[in-house]
């Protein structure tokens, strides 16, 4: 059984390193030869939110109430109080929470 910290897992993340900067560093080079129109402004600027929806949304759909109800309490308390570890927490606690009234 391989370790941790053994050649294969050097070798694998020198992989993935090997692969990512050129497509990173290539999509820079290649956005610079774009036109940046409002309407390309505009797809770039919902690209994040749409990340965000397509990480979410399996997990909402695959936990149920429990997972509704922690992200909204996290977003509620991101809106309200715009701070990134007051949100986690409120998440945590009512994921937990929720998990046991609701079981």
């Amino acid at each position: 059984m391989n370790e941790l910290g053994g050649p294969g897992t050097l070798a694998a993340i020198l992989a993935m390193a090997a692969v990512t900067y050129p497509m990173r560093a290539g999509g820079f080079w290649l956005m610079a030869h774009v036109p940046l129109t409002s309407r390309l402004r505009r797809i770039l600027e919902a690209l994040p939110g749409a990340v965000v929806v397509a990480t979410v949304l399996p997990i909402l759909v695959r936990e149920g109430l429990p997972a509704v109800l922690a992200i909204a309490a996290a977003g509620a308390a991101m809106m309200i109080r715009r701070n990134d570890f007051l949100a986690v927490i409120a998440g945590m606690t009512v994921a937990a929470l929720a998990r046991v009234w609701l079981s």
